[in-house]
């Protein structure tokens, strides 16, 4: 038998080849099964592995209470995990609470802001500019014929019959939404009541499940999950700590911004917008683009320019530093932090800007631990 490059083939070369295409398959079927077995299974343990996560963060603060305070580890496990629980719920309780009484603040000035922005709209419709245009427009459209007049009105209406449908269609699906979160809630309850009760029980005995998990599987297998394990952990803190770092630089440009252009409530306002930045795809523009619409029918021209500046200014700061701070902090490389996030955008929307970056860590864990490397020599040779 002569192969591509016109070599002869023995029959030991043969069977060598065919072994290793039988070993790729068999890479591929272990590598889809696994992929499925994870979609299944995942639905039903997903509190556990949300335990999981919990336990191995809080492991090392738990073992250090343990060692220098000689607290029994189920007391150090009880601490943490009620520390963790009292900053969580405070910082969720703090954004309520400002986003409550911000919310009953603008719906005490919503009629006010609703009239004086109707009697802004009404003098910018009354302005001689857009009423010698509209005049111009109706004249020529008097002179068109019967045929242009009957395709101008049925674009028209079926214009303003598209905005209303999207508009019918965003407020349907926000209104679902709520509805959805709060028919969620006693799930969600419940979900964290069991993954926190499985996070203290891993906890509490986290050496001995280490264990016996190293006396399941062999050696050099458990020194390649202890690697993966080192390698999220480590990405899970670097995460983190990127988007504390890019909401506190948003928040600090907005801040000096707002306070260069003489703006009331600067700080708040800028520490809100830090906050309201953690949403993926929207951002600071649910701040900025609302308020400068408003500024422009109010006639607020100056103000208009230098928020619409500031706003320019964050985006592009943003865009440009993120994908450096998300790779220092989290270890990967910049071009590839930017290639994952773009790309997880196109493929699953706005979660793909956590998808994307996600996998990428996982992907790099992988590589670290030489799980790929691995499995080529498995392919190629039959070893691991």
């Amino acid at each position: 038998m002569i192969d591509q490059e016109g070599t002869t083939l023995t029959p030991e070369t043969w069977l060598t080849r065919l072994f290793q295409g039988i070993r790729f398959l068999w890479v591929i079927l272990c590598i889809v099964a696994l992929y499925f077995a994870v979609i299944k299974i995942t639905p039903l343990i997903y509190p556990f592995i949300i335990s999981l996560i919990i336990a191995i963060i809080v492991n090392r603060p738990v073992t250090n209470l343990t060692e220098r305070l000689r607290f029994p580890r189920w007391l150090s496990v009880t601490v943490v995990l009620l520390l963790l629980l009292l900053i969580v719920t405070g910082v969720i309780t703090l954004v309520i609470n400002t986003t409550v009484n911000e919310i009953g603040n603008l719906v005490k000035l919503l009629p006010r802001l609703s009239i004086e922005f109707t009697g802004y709209i009404q003098n910018f419709l009354a302005h001689d500019f857009i009423a010698n245009l509209y005049h111009r427009f109706q004249f020529f459209y008097t002179q068109l014929d019967i045929n242009s007049q009957t395709t101008i009105d049925s674009n028209v209406k079926e214009a303003l019959h598209t905005i209303s449908n999207s508009f019918q269609t965003i407020i349907v699906g926000a209104l679902s939404g709520i509805n959805a979160f709060l028919l969620s809630l006693p799930s969600l309850g419940t979900v964290f009541v069991i993954s926190l009760l499985g996070a203290f029980f891993l906890s509490k005995d986290f050496y001995l499940w280490k264990s016996r998990m190293h006396k399941i599987l062999p050696t050099g297998v458990n020194h390649r999950m202890d690697q993966i394990v080192l390698d999220l952990r480590s990405a899970l803190v670097g995460f983190l700590k990127a988007q504390l770092t890019l909401i506190s630089i948003t928040a600090a440009i907005v801040i000096i911004g707002l306070l260069l252009l003489r703006v009331e409530y600067a700080i708040t306002i800028g520490l809100l917008t830090g906050l309201v930045d953690l949403l993926p795809y929207l951002g600071t523009g649910t701040v900025f683009v609302p308020w400068i619409i408003f500024l422009f029918f109010k006639g607020q021209y100056g103000l208009v320019v230098g928020l619409s500046v500031l706003y320019g200014i964050v985006v592009i700061f943003r865009q440009i530093i993120e994908p450096k701070i998300v790779a220092e902090n989290v270890g990967l490389d910049p071009l590839l932090t930017l290639v994952a996030l773009f790309a997880g955008l196109e493929l699953f929307g706005v979660l793909g800007l956590i998808i994307g970056p996600v996998s990428l860590v996982i992907i790099n864990a992988l590589v670290k631990a030489k799980i790929f490397e691995d499995l080529w020599m498995y392919i190629v040779k039959g070893k691991l």
